[in-house]
């Protein structure tokens, strides 16, 4: 098994040198005390935390698995205690308000912590990943009540929160959603029926859970225009909210899942449990958004965990497995065979996953800075380009940065050969694990939809335009650049090449709207490898500066630029084949009759 080692040198150099965060925090007045020495002090908390108590806990969670008993469920040994030392370092509520007891620091920072013990341990994160979506849909839709009731609670760690939407019958179509809230005479509701897939439903880590739960009002109209939204405590709450009753909601079971073994997955049964509307009636899916964007960036984030788990794994078998000799000489001749990491098609995993796992980290830490602008940002036009940033990003980083953390964690599978088979190494559970976040939170096909469809055909490409712009400026001022001139002329012409794919497929799904549903994935995968040659350029320009500057690091730094070279000689090429995809169109695709499917 690899051992985990947080990468502090690259999260410094994304939020100091790229983003310069100590500015950003400067302009912006509630972040105006957060200094290098603080953030530093967080980060190297969080590193020792990840390291030390979080990661010797990954696969020995997997192994053990979560127990299940009665509607019981016990997490894996050493779980609890973990969480118990999280909350007491004030992690869970690092970017929460302080009227409710977090320490309201930036977004961009907490994600770079929340990255840590993720990589360390995904399954465990998810315990307290969700609660900061109940924490942001409590805060923005809430009553006062409700938050005084809920949020200090949920801000602490105390309790936790869940995200309860799916159903057997309705996954990504929420429309389909039957569950109901009956008015009740206090003016709560009775919440009835049943939620699967529900991530941290049941645990042993906190004494009451927080459920966000979707339901249908009496009256509702049929579809998603019919959906409300619903806090449904596990423990219901006396009038001085202290820990009453046992709320009617009971865990039915928990799945049996070929990855996150060690996070509790459950299929939770409401039996006119009491409930409180959040929001308008009907509202709810738009309410529910908070939540589901929220859940969107983090699971983006288990891309880039899994990019750079696999990665360091990889890079430290690489170095250390002695096979064959190299085709242009033996590079170590003292040796009986030269470690893998010196053939080429090794070298090209390993930096394919250096590209995934730096270049998303770049993407997402960039998205939270967006975060942090729109709700401080004192400019309105400010934060409107902020919140429009976010808006078309946030598809292309969830659904670009599983699937590419996905292929991440298979090279790194491959790096270890057989052994990379075999449990006890560490490379074969990190592909389980990941290959839910291509799934849940909307696949990648649905966010794909949501891409094409929602950001950029319904906006009328204005939304692509604002991006458009930025790297169009980028490459203005830096085309004549020595050491990225050549990388920024590819980018200038891929970045034409977007505005112009995207009106073509406009065009095609007006004349037939299925060309839209056809294009889309592909258009996907053609916007996450522009986003990312961009996010690479940007960053290979940045060290470039720094090597200028006179700076000791300068191998770090030209590390950088080298793996810019590569991303942009050795992986861009991929978006030109999905333009040729786009390009066949729908009618290969449906041509076929549905009984020739199978004879």
């Amino acid at each position: 098994m690899y051992a985990y080692k947080a990468p502090l040198r690259d999260i410094q150099f994304v939020l100091y040198d790229l983003l310069n965060v100590e500015g950003l925090y400067a302009s912006l007045p509630a972040y105006a005390s957060v200094d290098r020495d603080l953030m530093e002090s967080i980060l190297n908390t969080s590193a020792q935390f990840a390291e030390n108590e979080v990661a010797p806990l990954n696969q020995s969670g997997d192994e053990e698995g979560c127990h299940f008993q009665a509607g019981v469920v016990t997490t894996p040994k050493g779980f609890k205690d973990a969480y118990r030392q999280f909350m007491a370092l004030g992690f869970v509520g690092l970017a929460a308000s302080p009227e409710f007891g977090g320490q309201g620091l930036p977004h961009s920072l907490d994600i770079a912590t929340g990255e840590m013990n993720a990589t360390a341990n995904w399954s465990w994160s998810m315990y307290y990943g969700l609660s900061q979506g109940a924490i942001k849909t409590i805060e923005a839709h809430g009553t006062p009540e409700q938050k005084a009731s809920f949020l200090g609670k949920l801000v602490t760690g105390e309790w936790t929160g869940t995200m309860c939407l799916t159903e057997p019958q309705a996954g990504s179509d929420l429309g389909l959603i039957r569950t109901r809230a009956e008015p009740a005479a206090d003016g709560s509701y009775r919440i009835s029926g049943t939620k699967i897939s529900i991530s941290a439903g049941e645990h042993d880590m906190t004494d009451n859970i927080v459920h966000i739960v979707l339901a249908r009002l009496p009256d509702a109209p049929a579809g998603s225009k019919g959906i409300s939204l619903f806090i449904v405590p596990k423990f219901n709450l006396n009038e001085d909210g202290t820990l009453g009753a046992r709320n009617a909601v009971a865990c039915g079971s928990i799945e049996h899942k070929m990855g996150i073994r060690a996070s509790a997955t459950c299929v939770m049964n409401f039996d006119e449990a009491r409930g409180f509307l959040i929001g308008p009636p009907n509202k709810g899916l738009a309410c529910m958004f908070t939540f589901m964007n929220s859940a969107r960036v983090h699971a983006a984030l288990q891309g880039v965990c899994a990019s750079e788990g696999a990665f360091q794994g990889a890079l430290a078998y690489a170095r250390d497995r002695l096979a064959m000799r190299s085709l242009s000489g033996a590079k170590s001749p003292e040796k009986e065979a030269d470690p893998i990491i010196v053939h080429p098609a090794v070298r090209s995993m390993l930096l394919t996953q250096k590209c995934f796992a730096e270049g998303g980290r770049a993407l997402l830490y960039w998205l939270a800075a967006q975060i942090d602008r729109y709700h401080h940002e004192e400019d309105e036009r400010a934060r409107k380009d902020a919140d429009d940033l976010m808006s078309l990003l946030t598809p292309i980083a969830k659904a670009f940065l599983t699937e590419m953390g996905s292929e991440a964690a298979k090279h790194g599978v491959q790096v270890y050969g057989g052994h990379g088979f075999i449990r006890e190494w560490g490379m074969e559970q990190i592909v389980r694990d990941t290959r839910i976040s291509t799934l849940y939170e909307g696949t990648t096909e649905i966010q794909a939809l949501d891409l094409l469809g929602r950001k950029i055909i319904h906006s009328r490409g204005e939304l692509l335009q604002k991006f458009s712009r930025i790297i169009h400026q980028f490459c203005a001022e830096h085309r004549k650049h020595p050491v990225i001139g050549t990388s920024v002329e590819k980018l200038d012409a891929l970045n034409q090449q977007w505005v112009d794919l995207s009106m073509k497929v406009a065009f095609d799904g007006m004349m037939d709207p299925d060309e839209v549903g056809a294009a889309a994935v592909d258009f996907m995968y053609f916007s996450g490898y522009v986003t990312l040659a961009y996010l690479w350029a940007w960053m290979a320009q940045t060290a470039a500066e720094k090597i200028e500057s006179g700076v000791s690091e300068v191998a770090f730094y030209e590390a950088k630029i080298k793996t810019a070279q590569f991303y942009f000689s050795k992986i861009l090429p991929r978006a030109q084949m999905h333009v040729e995809v786009i390009n066949g169109g729908v009618d290969v695709i449906r041509q076929m009759h549905e009984h020739e499917f199978a004879f």
